[in-house]
């Protein structure tokens, strides 16, 4: 999976500079623009690159030769590390360091700058001194098994502590407190802070070179066994994948995400994002490969060159162009920590969006649906896929640059007609995503109508729910649609949701008439009887209630019964209105008046009046044809027994003159005659003409359902006379007389029933009578004696509650002559000081001194005297 991640170009062609003599590159080190170069014949050089472009917008570098100084040895520099706060180099040659001044290459005066003995060293990028003109470094000493902590001064080398290791050192990398060494035999993490060792894993020195990088905060990079690069942090544990790279790799950069490895004949680039192999260059004799602030330089023996990172907006425009998705994410969120903030969230939510129109290409959907979220896409950039789907008004245009390639739905699928359609439903379900968030806010018009023109064009249910729901749909732009798609129903849903409702019903009219064609629903006249029945216009309502009648009466009377009441009484209509329209529709009219009467329970006396007529004219009509079927004629005496029976608002003279048109409603006559209190017409209509003893009982029952035990009694007993009147043909109802004092003993009065029985009657035949009129008589008798008892008690504890008050109130009075002066105990064997008797009641007078006597003895003793007047008011005050 490559990717052209940097570009090779030459910075200095080494022989031509040195005008074709000079040692070979041993070392190189660049602080900014300054290039500073170590060769094998101890010399340092100074030069300037200046970064400049081609014509072609490639990268290129001018070399300027500044000077050039022997360092006074015979041995090459072996490594090269710039103080810029400092302006002073740290310079390692013949196993001494020494610092050297970086503008002049002077060497600083040794007394203090130079440290011997040295096989490496490093410097620390996470310093822990916390001074800014200071460098600190870590020393491996020659021939010794320690590593040296110093610090780094314009004038002098400080050693801060000398560090301990197993063995002799080959490389090493520092970060704060922590030091990573290749020791000859293995790896291993020192804290020279604390003193703690841990040894991370083995590595042969002997077969190939160790390599230690720093590649983060506490992170290192290590070269193991088996061509692994691996990643190690500080506290021994590899928190990413190895790096597969080759075996013989001799040295290592890191330029963020990416890893560079050199070895004898190539470049390698590794992502540290997926540890993938990304780019190979050819590149033979390399001896240097160093990262220095975001620039990575190598060299050769005769040449340095730079590896010259393209940008990264190129990079991954590169793999977006590769349609590989997922690399570009990765690295574009790997690149977020050398990205300003604000920058980085437009470039990412860019590529998102980009990354999701390739992924809706490939009709990878719930991928693009996800990248399309998180990059915040504005959806009319989908939309605008699809011709004619966003509104005329929109003001949309196409981002720039543009996120896709595509120019329509028909371009992407190619032609496919199941690939448009498979985008479309796509395109559906993120819309109605979209519509319930925050990210339609702005321009929720083009997002809804483009919805309802897309359920219009697949027939989706959901247009019905969008159109009953508040929505932002255009009416300008979507009527047009849903009339070419033959949505007439969704249509009139439209015009009413915009408050054109006289629209809407003329509509669905010329679709249930057949003049428009829409199956949308088959219970659109239903549906439409219901929309006038809540439609606040009444002009709209009498306009189309005369075709709702016509088409069903049934149904069209709903357009009235099912008018909901409203507090405030606006879009109602007067009962007497309608009924008066509805005189043409008969049915109509007595659906309507059941539902104000029945229903409703509109107390008026005309509504109900009319009822009762409507329905006795009905139950004579059905009388009056022999073909009428027997199920609906008792249906509709039904009705009218029903009415009869429950109300008690109609006009019974008037009904009873309808009713004795018929000789057939005897029912109905006798509930009449029990209306106007004529009962004993009504039981001899009942018993005598009808011959129904359950319907004469029910009657008695109807009658006296809400008048109290004695009036039901008084019309059994009526009912009884009438089955024994021997003057009516045929003579009495014996068997019926006995049935209903049998049924009804709890009734009857046994005493007034035995007097008018016949005495030729047999107690057999009335036993059940008898027994039952015998056990209420005794029931009777033991609830009044369980009565009289209760009511005896009550008034026990009445009279046991009125003596516990009254000693409360004695022991109240003691207590206050207590409070006053004193307890005055008085009792049976004490007595009175005066009359020398015993005190037979707690009433007593205290004379002063505390010394009770009788009151009686006290008023005579007194009698005329101030004390009398005292004793007269304190006995009405009850303070005795």
């Amino acid at each position: 999976m490559s990717v052209k991640a940097f570009e090779l170009v030459p910075a200095v062609e080494w022989e031509g500079l040195a005008g074709g003599g000079g040692g070979a590159v041993e070392c190189v080190e660049v602080c900014g623009e300054h290039l500073y170069v170590g060769t094998s014949d101890c010399v340092l050089h100074h030069l300037l690159l200046e970064e400049r472009t081609t014509p072609r917008g490639r990268p290129a570098y001018a070399v300027q030769k500044l000077q050039h100084r022997t360092l006074g040895s015979r041995k090459p520099a072996a490594a090269l590390k710039a103080a810029s706060a400092l302006e002073r180099l740290v310079v390692l040659c013949d196993g001494a360091v020494s610092l050297v001044d970086m503008l002049t290459l002077e060497a600083v005066p040794s007394g203090g700058a130079k440290l011997k003995g040295v096989a490496a060293f490093g410097v620390n990028e996470n310093p822990v001194t916390g001074d800014a003109f200071c460098v600190e470094m870590a020393v491996v000493l020659a021939r010794r098994r320690a590593v040296i902590v110093a610090t780094v001064r314009d004038d002098r080398l400080q050693v801060l502590k000398e560090v301990a290791t197993p063995e002799q050192p080959c490389a090493l990398a520092v970060d704060g407190y922590f030091l990573c060494l290749a020791l000859p035999t293995q790896y291993v993490m020192v804290n020279y802070g604390t003193g703690e060792r841990q040894d991370l894993f083995p590595y042969d020195s002997q077969e190939r070179k160790p390599i230690v990088k720093r590649v983060g905060r506490e992170e290192f990079l290590l070269a193991a066994p088996g061509g692994l690069g691996m990643f190690v942090n500080a506290e021994g544990v590899s928190q990413r994948a190895p790096i597969s790279w080759s075996e013989r790799v001799v040295s290592a950069a890191v330029c963020f995400p990416y890893v560079v490895a050199l070895d004898d004949g190539f470049i390698t680039v590794h992502s540290m994002l997926d540890q993938q192999l990304k780019q190979t260059l050819a590149f033979r004799e390399g001896r240097v490969l160093q990262d220095f602030e975001g620039k990575v330089v190598l060299s050769s023996t005769k040449a340095v060159l730079v590896l010259a990172p393209l940008p990264l907006e190129t990079q991954i425009q590169d793999l977006l162009a590769s349609h590989r998705v997922e690399e570009a994410l990765v690295l574009t969120e790997g690149a977020q920590r050398n990205i300003p903030k604000d920058k980085f969230q437009i470039l990412h939510k860019r590529i998102l969006q980009q990354a999701g129109f390739i992924q809706f290409g490939q009709l990878q959907f719930s991928e693009a649906k996800e990248h399309f979220r998180r990059g915040q896409l504005d959806v009319r950039e989908l939309i605008s896929l699809c011709p004619l789907l966003l509104p005329v008004s929109s003001s949309f245009t196409r981002s720039q640059p543009p996120l896709h390639e595509f120019a329509d739905l028909n371009q992407l699928a190619q032609g496919d007609p199941q690939k448009v359609t498979r985008c479309k439903i796509f395109l559906i379900s993120f819309l109605r995503e979209v519509r319930g968030g925050q990210a339609a806010n702005g321009f929720r018009e083009d997002v809804d109508t483009a919805l309802l023109k897309l359920y219009a064009e697949a027939g989706h249910d959901n247009l019905l729910d969008l159109l009953a729901s508040e929505n932002a749909c255009l009416l300008a732009d979507s009527a047009p649609w849903l009339e070419k798609h033959h949505r007439y129903f969704a249509l009139g849903l439209l015009y009413h949701y915009h408050g054109q409702d006289a629209a809407a019903v003329q509509l669905w009219v010329r679709v249930v008439n057949g003049d428009l064609q829409d199956h949308t629903r088959p219970d659109l006249f239903e549906y439409v009887v219901d929309f006038l029945s809540c439609c606040p216009s009444l002009d709209l309502v009498w306009k189309h209630a005369d075709w709702a009648l016509q088409k069903d009466q049934k149904i069209g009377v709903q357009i009235f019964t099912k008018r909901p009441i409203s507090k405030d009484q606006t879009g109602q209509m007067n009962p007497d209105d309608v009924i008066v329209y509805l005189q043409k529709h008969h049915k109509a009219l007595l659906l309507y008046l059941e539902h104000l009467v029945l229903e409703q329970g509109v107390q008026k006396e005309k509504y109900h009046t009319h009822l009762a007529v409507l329905y006795v004219d009905q139950v004579l009509g059905l009388l009056s044809r022999p073909t009428a079927p027997a199920e609906q004629l008792w249906s509709a005496r039904s009705k009218l027994q029903r009415l009869l029976r429950e109300s008690s608002l109609y006009r019974v003279q008037l009904v009873l003159g309808k009713v004795r048109e018929a000789d057939e409603l005897l029912v109905e006559r006798a509930v009449l005659h029990g209306r106007l209190e004529e009962h004993q017409e009504a039981l001899h209509i009942l018993v005598h003409q009808l011959r129904d003893a359950a319907a004469a009982e029910d009657y008695c029952g109807w009658a006296s359902a809400s008048r109290g035990h004695a009036h039901r009694r008084h019309l059994f007993h009526r009912l009884l006379a009438t089955y024994l009147d021997p003057d009516v043909p045929g003579g009495p109802r014996v068997v019926e007389a006995v049935d209903l004092l049998n049924r009804h003993a709890e009734v009857f009065n046994a005493v007034e029933v035995l007097k008018v029985l016949p005495e030729a009657w047999s107690l057999e035949l009335l036993r059940p009578f008898l027994c039952g009129a015998l056990r209420a008589s005794v029931h009777a008798c033991r609830t009044s004696q369980v009565a009289l008892g209760l009511a005896r008690a009550e008034n026990l504890q009445l009279h046991h509650d009125r003596v516990r008050l009254r000693h409360h109130r004695v022991r109240l009075r003691h207590h206050r002559l207590k409070s006053r002066g004193g307890a005055i105990f008085v009792s049976e064997k004490k007595g009175c000081h005066l009359c020398h008797n015993t005190f037979r009641d707690p009433e007593c007078v205290c004379l002063p001194g505390g010394t009770p006597v009788h009151t009686h003895c006290a008023a005579q003793r007194f009698q005329g005297t101030p004390t009398k007047r005292r004793l007269d008011h304190t006995r009405t005050s009850n303070h005795t």
